[in-house]
């Protein structure tokens, strides 16, 4: 496929940066900042809840109900992202990519505001109203940031930018832990604003991102208009003459229009889709269950376990942060040199064997003096692993494994099984962790190596190719017939769907 005048090399313009800081600045840093945030103040907030209670009841509550009202705060936020998931598909074939982003700070800055007058109003209800919010914005920006910037990129940039979201994510986990210092907001009085700050990007957000350009394929394949996708591009390019570009898009247009709207349904029947579905959900389910917020869970015990003061512990937390942002910054660079399929391959790797020797280090914790050392070691080497590979990837990958018309659909389905998977791992841990205890890490390892033999196995490499060249090869895997496979697919489905 022969395109006719030669394509220029995509550059890093300074419109197509700023769309992609603030993107990802207004909605992937909250994700990360919410995430971690409500860990510091956890003693606080629980003493508020039985200090309301008290205050309504003349009672306090037991401690059963006390740590299920706590575990319903924290979990409430993934059970948000995962109501957030299913809200994709309508939102960015309704309003863009990026009008959803400007209506997701909505699900920001209302819990912002309630969560920062939670203690003043002495309700616990709305911090766990907020949980919900906040998680369906994260939920929502989790989903479509990687689809927008990874839409607006050329292709010698989309792995690189598609991971900076991911970036955010844990910038926005380490600047938590840094104001969640007790020196600092994990205070009797500074809570409400620690959970409160998650207002300001996205108050930032609905500032500045409308003078951005919305992404070109969305207006020309689903708006149709020629004259703002060809503005949008010029925009983003840096040059006037965006004939190439156009054109890529518009085979992409036409391989789909054949197609129509494919639903989460059709996408699940569509047989020249399977393997890239069956990767989302194996990447995906890996990528949360393969324990990385266990380790961020456990960290902290195995820390004071190794000697580390009570009151030092949170610097050692801010540190590990610290270690996750600086490898995802590599990530970032590294993405386009090694490609996808690399990356994912050595993060799960890292990740088997630090689970492995994390889990031997805990049970001869007490036997060997030097063990204990050896597990921080291993909580470091579990987090490079996982934020070179598993953490930033798999979102690139959805972007980039689907066409136009299923991308929305393929997203609903990554973050469903995101959100759920991290869900069911924060609510079901702690009891494993109980029942297992050093052992609990044995299950993660073995997802962890499972989901490497996947990759090895079926996934390919994507860098540097265009989504019509990478949707030809699932084609061939898929052992569909190359000319037209949509025929083949519109065949299953009732001519009602057609026009969609």
């Amino acid at each position: 496929m022969e395109q006719v005048p030669a394509k220029k090399e995509g550059r890093l313009t300074l419109v197509l940066g700023l769309a992609t800081l603030i993107a990802a600045f207004g909605s992937s840093f909250q994700y990360g900042y919410n995430v971690a945030a409500i860990n510091s103040p956890a003693q606080f907030m629980k003493t508020f809840y039985n200090k309301t209670y008290y205050e309504r009841n003349n009672g306090y509550m037991d401690e059963f109900a006390l740590t299920l009202l706590w575990s319903v705060s924290v979990s409430m936020f993934p059970f948000g992202g995962f109501v957030g998931s299913l809200m994709v598909g309508p939102l960015v074939n309704n309003f863009g990519r990026k009008g959803t982003l400007l209506f997701n700070n909505i699900f920001s800055i209302v819990p912002a505001v309630l969560m920062g007058c939670s203690k003043v109003a002495g309700s616990f209800e709305m911090i766990i109203l907020s949980r919900l919010l906040v998680g369906i914005c994260a939920g929502l920006s989790s989903n479509v940031v990687p689809m927008y910037l990874g839409e607006l990129a050329p292709k010698n940039l989309r792995g690189g930018l598609g991971v900076v979201p991911q970036l955010f994510i844990t910038i926005g986990i380490l600047v938590a832990q840094i104001f969640g210092l007790r020196s600092l907001l994990a205070s009797e009085e500074g809570w409400p604003i620690l959970l409160g700050v998650t207002g300001v990007p996205a108050a930032l957000q609905l500032l500045l991102l409308p003078f951005f350009p919305e992404s070109p394929r969305y207006l020309l394949i689903q708006k149709k208009d020629e004259v703002a996708a060809q503005t949008a591009l010029k925009r983003l390019c840096g040059w006037d003459d965006v004939g190439p570009e156009m054109e890529e898009i518009r085979q992409e247009d036409e391989a789909e229009r054949a197609v129509g709207f494919v639903s989460v349904l059709k996408l699940f029947r569509t047989r020249s889709l399977r393997w890239q579905v069956i990767s989302v959900i194996v990447l995906m389910g890996g990528q949360q269950l393969s324990g990385v917020n266990a380790i961020y869970y456990y960290a902290d015990q195995i820390y004071l376990s190794a000697g580390v003061k009570e009151n030092d512990v949170q610097y050692v937390t801010v540190g590990t942060g610290a270690v996750n942002v600086l490898m995802t910054v590599c990530a970032v660079f590294v993405v386009e040199l090694l490609g996808r399929r690399f990356l994912l391959l050595l993060g799960f790797s890292v990740c088997f064997t630090a689970c492995c020797v994390l889990t031997a280090a805990l049970a001869l914790q007490d036997t060997i003096s030097w063990m204990p050392y050896v597990s921080i070691a291993c909580i470091i080497a579990y987090v490079v692993g996982h934020a070179l590979g598993p953490s930033p990837v798999p979102a690139v990958l959805i972007t980039e494994t689907f066409l136009q018309s299923s991308r929305p659909a393929a997203f609903m389905v990554g973050g469903s099984v995101h959100w759920l998977s991290n869900f069911t791992v924060g609510l079901i841990f702690p009891f494993v962790q109980v029942g297992l205890g050093a052992y609990s890490f044995v299950i993660f390892g073995v997802i962890c190596l499972l989901t490497t033999i996947y990759t090895f196995l079926v996934v390919p490499e994507t860098k540097a190719k265009t989504f019509i060249e990478i949707n030809q090869i699932f084609t061939k895997m898929n052992k569909v017939s190359e000319v037209h496979p949509e025929k083949e697919e519109l065949e299953e489905f009732p001519p009602s769907t057609r026009g969609q």
